[in-house]
C-alpha cells in the first residue's frame, strides 16, 4: 500500500509538472485588445502605432508634415502609403512638449457611437482627396473601432508616442491630400510610393 501511494504521488507531481510547462507555454505574455484588432502591417510593427514611447517610427528622420495645437501638442506625419487592399496608411508620432496631461478625447470622432467606441484616439481625422474633392475617414472594424491608435492613458508632458491611422486610398494619381485631425492646423502631405 506504501509504495501505492509513493508511486501515486510521483504521478500527481509529474502532472503538475506537466500542467505548469503547458501554462507557460500557453501565456504569452504582452497580447494586449488592440494586437488582434489592428491590421497585419500594424501587427508586424509592434510598438510603431502602439503604446510604446520610442522614436523609431517608419520613415525615421522624414516628415511630411508637423503640426503644432493648442496644449502643447505637436504631431508629425512621416509616412503615407499605399498598401494592398485599398487603403492607405499614416504614421508618425504625437508629442507633448507641455507639463499638463493630454488625454487624447479630442480626437475622437463627432459621430457618438464611434465616439464611445473609439474614445481617446485618432478616430477623428479626415483626409481630403484634393483633385478628387472627396473626404475620407479613418477606417472602421465590424465592431466599430478605428484602425487607428489609442492613446490609452494619454500623454504625460514629455512624452512622445507613435501612431498611424488608415484610410481608405484615394485613386493613383490622387496623391494631394489634406489631413486634419482636432483642434491641429489642416496639413497639406503627399503619399508616398504606390
Amino acid at each position: 500500500m506504501r509504495t501505492r501511494r509513493k508511486g501515486g504521488q510521483w504521478a500527481a507531481l509529474a502532472i503538475a509538472t506537466g500542467l505548469l510547462f503547458a501554462l507557460a507555454g500557453c501565456s504569452g505574455g504582452g497580447d494586449d485588445e488592440d494586437a488582434d484588432k489592428s491590421s497585419p502591417s500594424q501587427q508586424d510593427d509592434k510598438g510603431k502605432g502602439g503604446d510604446s514611447s520610442s522614436q523609431d517610427g517608419d520613415g525615421e528622420g522624414e516628415v511630411l508634415a508637423e503640426l503644432k495645437g493648442g496644449s502643447d501638442i505637436s504631431l508629425t506625419i512621416n509616412s503615407a502609403e499605399r498598401e494592398e487592399g485599398g487603403f492607405l496608411t499614416l504614421n508618425g508620432e504625437v508629442s507633448n512638449s507641455g507639463g499638463k496631461f493630454w488625454s487624447g478625447v479630442e480626437w475622437k470622432a463627432d459621430e457618438k457611437e464611434l465616439a464611445e467606441a473609439n474614445p481617446s484616439s485618432m478616430a477623428g481625422a479626415s483626409l481630403v482627396d484634393k483633385k478628387g474633392k472627396k473626404k475620407y475617414l479613418v477606417l472602421r472594424d465590424t465592431d466599430g473601432r478605428c484602425l487607428c491608435t489609442a492613446f490609452k492613458g494619454g500623454l504625460q508632458g514629455g512624452q512622445t508616442k507613435n501612431w498611424y491611422a488608415q484610410f481608405p486610398a484615394p485613386p493613383k494619381g490622387n496623391d494631394a491630400l489634406d489631413f486634419q485631425v482636432g483642434d491641429l492646423p489642416t496639413a497639406s502631405i503627399t503619399i508616398s510610393g504606390e
